[in-house]
């Protein structure tokens, strides 16, 4: 069986690309220990690329490209989002454009809810794609889910999103109302994670 050989980053500046503070704060959190010298797209001022791809990963590794294309060094992405089983996938990829211009998450939930009126069905996961892509257009690519169900009102303030309608499977609090750490250790973007530091940062 052939093992693919992951390119390694071994610390250094890395450019998180994105705009969005509670997003980049959790990347941030989640890759402290392995001595990144992380800063944002938004720190750089690097314009938002228009996000035409049609699934979480293509997203992914368009915006790590323009990152690391922009500023020279290696960029890491997240694409992610909330797929919701009986609204045939939406939001999905367009989880974030559900919150409109204003990112007003509390209208986008409000949004889910009422698409959900009359169904019995309310299981839904997150997805999170992860792109790292060097300045030579080199890329790695990880994938990671957390499945639930969606309750409503939202519960808590933690997180950002989603995540005061989500409980995760096996748990009875929301990711809003769940402590940061026990999130960094269940969730999406927590277990795509995993994946891009045993290949690209152990």
């Amino acid at each position: 069986m052939n093992v693919r050989n992951h390119r390694r980053l071994k610390g250094g500046p890395l450019v998180i690309a994105s705009h969005n503070p509670g997003k980049v704060r959790e990347i941030a959190d989640l890759l402290q220990p392995f001595g990144a010298e992380v800063m944002s797209a938004a720190d750089l001022n690097l314009a938002e690329p228009i996000e035409t791809g049609a699934t979480f990963a293509e997203n992914a590794e368009l915006k790590a490209r323009a990152a690391a294309e922009a500023s020279g060094v290696p960029a890491l992405a997240d694409d992610s989002g909330l797929v919701v089983a009986a609204l045939a996938g939406q939001p999905g990829i367009h989880s974030a454009r559900w919150a409109g211009p204003d990112k007003d998450f509390r209208a986008a939930m409000q949004k889910v809810e009422d698409e959900l009126q009359g169904q019995d069905d309310r299981r839904a996961h997150f997805v999170c794609a992860l792109a790292l892509c060097w300045p030579d257009g080199h890329m790695e690519a990880f994938e990671g889910a957390v499945h639930g169900t969606l309750v409503w009102p939202p519960r808590g303030t933690g997180g950002f999103g989603y995540d005061p309608v989500f409980v995760a499977d096996g748990h009875d609090v929301t990711f809003g109302e769940m402590a940061a750490a026990e999130k960094h250790r269940i969730s999406h973007r927590a277990r795509a994670f995993r994946k891009l530091v045993d290949a690209c940062f152990r």
